[in-house]
């Protein structure tokens, strides 16, 4: 046997041997559990509001049915009152089953939505909608939990917009978030997502 094969063979014979030994110690020795890490942040939480008329609401509501929540104010010119009409023609292509899903406009502009104001605002649309709005630290607090962003921006003349986080939450029986809920797809697609919640 010539030396290079001495070497190689001692090689792979110290090679095996401690792949054997760290077997046998991974083998012997206890585990150690890690923690879970989950990937997603913790999204929802208790809340305490009031409807468009004027009767309160807590995370209570969202048990039972599977449920939308779309954050957004009734002085919007365009995204919020496109994602409660998008949500209406869901509602729509439910059909008899409608009624077992159920959606919720949540303000971040307590200031002028008032029940009143989202009473009226919501005539417009699916009656499977149902506003919520409170105090301003009410708001902040739901805002919190579902981590959403939302900023008032002067306009001239004293009046002013919002800035807001425009997805809509999609929440299980349980009251737990699922997902994003993607509404902007065709009505029977986003219904029969829906639909396997039930």
């Amino acid at each position: 046997m010539s030396a290079r094969t001495r070497i190689i063979a001692l090689f792979a014979a110290f090679a095996c041997g401690a792949l054997i030994l760290v077997v046998a110690a991974t083998a012997l020795l206890p585990s150690a559990k890690s923690p879970a890490v989950s990937g997603t942040a913790t999204v929802g939480g208790p809340f305490s509001l009031v409807d468009q008329n004027g009767a309160p609401v807590t995370e209570a509501a969202l048990k039972g049915k599977p449920t939308l929540i779309f954050f957004g104010f009734t002085h919007c010119p365009d995204i919020c009152p496109t994602a409660l009409f998008e949500m209406s023609e869901i509602f729509q292509a439910l059909g008899p089953d409608a009624g077992k899903v159920q959606a919720f406009f949540v303000s971040v502009d307590p200031e002028r939505d008032t029940p009143e104001a989202l009473k009226a605002y919501l005539s417009s649309f699916s009656p499977q909608l149902r506003a919520l709005t409170g105090t301003p630290e009410q708001i902040d607090a739901i805002k919190r939990a579902y981590r959403v962003y939302s900023r008032k921006v002067p306009l001239s003349g004293g009046d002013y917009t919002m800035d807001h986080t425009a997805v809509v939450y999609l929440m299980d029986k349980n009251g737990a978030f699922l997902a994003p809920f993607n509404a902007k797809r065709p009505p029977a697609e986003a219904a029969q997502d829906l639909k396997r919640l039930l």
